[in-house]
């Protein structure tokens, strides 16, 4: 199996365009790609499903153990041709300024994974050189499979940039990949804008394989050898009834982690995508739900006026079968959302809570979570992981009792959070199920537990 990550010197540099190139082009060869995305980001990972074909998965040495990192990687690519780890911001950044954790390179020397180096070179010359020089040294355990420069101007000015290259390292130079707003995914206030928005993604997924064709020397990366696992299958356990969760998917609702649905599937989960947008109604038979972050203030309108919706999701909540929900899943459940130009818009009026948009972020980063009470999730005294990502706050809520004790990473605040109304646990936190995998076995107990008793 060929297998390597696409990292850069920092943020901005062309990360995403150059992996989803070479994972168009790999796969325009006829080979099977398994997309990989370093740390937690939901709208990287829905871009490589868009061109690969299979679900890519979020590694990360802060949230989850080493051995869940390789055993989440060995599984995936069990079929894979080609493993293609798009790394996050630049390659040594972590948790922190003093040690790797948490950072792409802690992860491409986990899995023995050689790095092809992204390079902002627009308004470089010789001093590229230097850059080049302090990132392959900077690690000596870290291998290096290319590089690839990004901003060139002309002939000329890449000839200086190889010249001074080649004269300080080794490394092979793969080429340099021009602007082009062809292969431009529209960013806003979350990132880059979702797959799910996107409508001709096999024109663009073959404008992504003629750029890496027409550009790039793929030679050295063919040569690349990674062992196959030789890992067995995970089997799914027997479990005693059925649980059928609806999941919230579409454009408003599109951050998860894809893993946390595996873990629900091995305690006995049947997983049941709807859409709040366009479905008139819940799927039938449902135990539960799910409702996962995304941009519901996008698309407000449009989901209040769907009214057959929020109509069935009020119904579910009375009726007292448990909800659970993050995020922009959490603002959808509430009363109001007031966007930046101080629009309100009504939600679906289950949660007494109310929400307004921010003009930055708000508590951002890593999260340490601690169950306070008894919980949808698991007892008092269970800990896990996860991470807040979000441009909205809580403008009002009527003294709701809250689950989570969560301390943010960057900041070190510690707060009380997620929610607890009737049989709903609602939070801000983006939890990864594998960084505790009590998490998804207590979520399915009391499932099947209040099942019983309605």
């Amino acid at each position: 199996m060929i297998a390597f990550m696409v990292a850069g010197t920092g943020s901005g540099v062309g990360k995403t365009t150059l992996a989803l190139a070479l994972m168009a082009a790999f796969r325009e060869r006829g080979q099977v790609v398994q997309p990989f995305k370093c740390g937690p980001d939901f709208l990287d990972t829905g871009h490589h499903m868009a061109i690969c074909g299979r679900t890519s998965r979020n590694l990360d040495t802060w949230m989850l153990p080493a051995e869940a990192n390789r055993e989440l990687f060995d599984s995936a690519c069990r079929d894979a041709d080609v493993a293609i780890v798009e790394g996050m911001m630049g390659l040594f950044d972590g948790k922190s300024g003093e040690g790797e954790r948490g950072s792409a390179a802690e992860i491409a020397k986990l899995l023995d994974l050689p790095v092809v180096l992204v390079l902002d070179a627009a308004k470089s010359a010789r001093s590229i050189a230097a850059v080049v020089k302090g990132f392959e040294s900077f690690d000596p355990q870290l291998r290096f499979a290319g590089i690839v420069l990004n901003g060139v101007s002309s002939e000329g000015h890449d000839r200086i940039l190889q010249a001074a290259i080649k004269s300080i390292s080794a490394i092979p130079l793969l080429g340099r990949f021009p602007q082009n707003p062809a292969l431009a995914i529209p960013e806003r206030h979350l990132g880059l804008r979702t797959a799910e928005e996107e409508t001709d993604t096999t024109d663009r997924s073959a404008r992504f394989a003629e750029a890496a064709h027409r550009y790039l020397d793929l030679a050295p990366l063919l040569k690349l050898s990674h062992p196959q696992s030789s890992i067995p299958m995970r089997a799914h356990r027997a479990t005693l009834s059925d649980a059928r969760i609806g999941v919230a998917r579409d454009k408003a609702f599109s951050f998860y982690y894809e893993d946390n649905f595996d873990l629900l599937r091995e305690c006995g989960a049947e997983i049941v995508p709807f859409s709040p947008l366009s479905d008139s109604n819940l799927p039938p038979a449902l135990d539960a739900l799910y409702l996962g972050g995304g941009y519901p203030e996008l698309h407000a309108e449009q989901l209040i006026a769907n009214q057959g919706m929020t109509k069935a999701i009020r119904n579910f909540a009375e009726s007292g079968r448990p909800m659970y929900a993050e995020c922009g899943g959490m603002i959808y459940l509430s009363q109001s959302l007031t966007t930046l130009d101080g629009h309100a818009f009504s939600m679906a009026g289950v949660l007494p809570l109310a929400f307004e948009m921010t003009s930055k972020l708000v508590q951002f980063g890593y999260v340490d979570l601690e169950f306070t009470e008894d919980c949808l999730l698991g007892p008092q005294g269970l800990t896990m992981r996860g991470h807040s990502f979000h441009y909205s706050r809580l403008k009002q809520q009527d003294t709701l009792p809250t689950s989570y004790r969560v301390q943010y990473s960057l900041s070190g605040q510690t707060e009380l959070e997620g929610f607890r109304y009737r049989n709903i646990l609602a939070s801000y936190i983006h939890l990864h199920f594998r960084s505790n995998p009590a998490l998804p076995e207590n979520f399915l107990h009391t499932i099947r537990h209040i099942k019983a008793n309605l």
